[in-house]
């Protein structure tokens, strides 16, 4: 018999929300750590954290108690003024990537890598070369750079100059800038392909990509929005190899929960973007910058890494010994379950189960879940996976 409740908030949202998402098929209404409740009172497993934006879950003390803090002593300024948490936060990114970097701050990742675009076409260079399948945004500008076609087409046309390579083919990539290497502004790339099924870059592509880059005067911008932030057991998943970007794009597990996103440029790319070039009325807002201090400084408090390591081996491990699965890719909780055989409809039966996660491609789960999840919830889930694969 249909529960009255359920269709009451689904009539609710497809009379008045846009269809771009579809009908979800859960109302969540609370959450605490790694679990989530819905508006029925059942609970569930989250290994998908808002698409790897709770970085340490729901309702975390530290992100509660930053924002509460802050509504309640400022809540926005706009960029004509400065305020504490702001620099505060720029500051702490500075460290993290590099001392001499400087920072754009927005409110997605699709924006931050609209300031990467805008601010590799004041290069005086015009092309920008991106990864075939990779994904960096749905605005015209972060679209363009997306190597999905399908993503594109309804679109059309893009903004121009826009050239594609194949992901981890460093001849390829070699080939594409020797067209016109003297209007090559930059190449992009993900450090881990997070929408195509969570594609790690081959051993040595980034170092190739840094030193194509050097050899002809290309900027190198790495997409950290998804891999970023400890996603990966590493701050960023481009320091699985000694390189450094000329820019690093941010935002989902910065903000813990709330919007923030980043272009952080090191190198003298980060005085290419000058006053009056490039803004964000939103950007940079006070209380959103407390929740990515107190992610930051929560996720070093706690030794957060070492679990993100220690719970993705194990996940690893213990998945990629079932019969069903083909092998795990991934770093850390970024990973990527391969599937020996397409399994249509999975997040359904996960979701009947206790579980949140999602599917990329019919034949890959995606499990991105927060940073910080228990012994006891990674142990519970597994063997919710192991009974569903069977």
């Amino acid at each position: 018999m249909p529960d009255n409740r359920t269709n009451d908030w689904k009539t609710a949202w497809e009379a008045a929300v846009m269809p771009t998402y579809g009908t979800p098929a859960i109302e969540l209404v609370s959450g605490k750590g790694s679990r989530v409740t819905d508006s029925e009172g059942r609970e569930y497993i989250d290994l998908l954290a808002g698409i790897a934006v709770n970085a340490l879950g729901h309702a975390h003390p530290a992100v509660v108690r930053a924002v509460s803090e802050q509504i309640a002593t400022l809540g926005h300024t706009s960029n004509i003024f400065a305020h504490p948490q702001v620099i505060a936060l720029a500051n702490k990114l500075r460290g993290l990537i590099s001392p001499d970097a400087h920072v754009f701050f927005s409110n997605s990742g699709a924006e931050a890598n609209e300031a990467a675009f805008k601010t590799a076409r004041l290069t005086g260079r015009s092309r920008i070369l991106a990864a075939e399948h990779g994904f960096h945004g749905r605005t015209m500008g972060s679209l363009a750079m997306t190597g999905q076609p399908g993503k594109r087409a309804p679109f059309e046309p893009m903004p121009a100059g826009v050239e594609f390579y194949p992901y981890g083919d460093l001849d390829a990539l070699r080939e594409l800038i020797l067209v016109a290497p003297d209007d090559t502004a930059a190449v992009i790339l993900e450090s881990v392909q997070g929408e195509t099924g969570v594609v790690p870059a081959p051993d040595g592509f980034l170092t190739g990509v840094r030193e194509l880059c050097d050899e002809f005067g290309v900027l190198m911008i790495v997409d950290e929005v998804q891999a970023g932030m400890g996603r990966t057991g590493r701050w960023f998943g481009y320091q699985v190899e000694d390189v450094l970007p000329d820019v690093v794009t941010l935002a989902k597990g910065l903000g813990g929960g709330l919007p923030i996103g980043a272009c952080v440029a090191a190198t003298p790319a980060g005085q290419l973007l000058s006053a009056g070039q490039h803004g964000s009325t939103f950007g940079g807002n006070p209380v959103s910058c407390a929740a990515g201090n107190a992610v930051i400084d929560t996720v070093i408090a706690e030794n957060i890494l070492d679990n993100v390591n220690r719970q993705g081996e194990y996940l690893r491990t213990a998945l990629g010994d079932l019969d069903a699965v083909d092998h795990v890719r991934g770093r850390g909780l970024m990973l990527g379950v391969v599937l020996r055989e397409p399994r249509p409809g999975f997040t359904a039966r996960a979701l009947e189960a206790g579980l949140l996660l999602n599917q990329p491609a019919e034949d890959v789960l995606r499990l991105v879940p927060p940073l910080n999840i228990t012994d006891t919830d990674v142990r519970e889930a597994v063997a919710v996976l192991k009974e569903l694969l069977k």
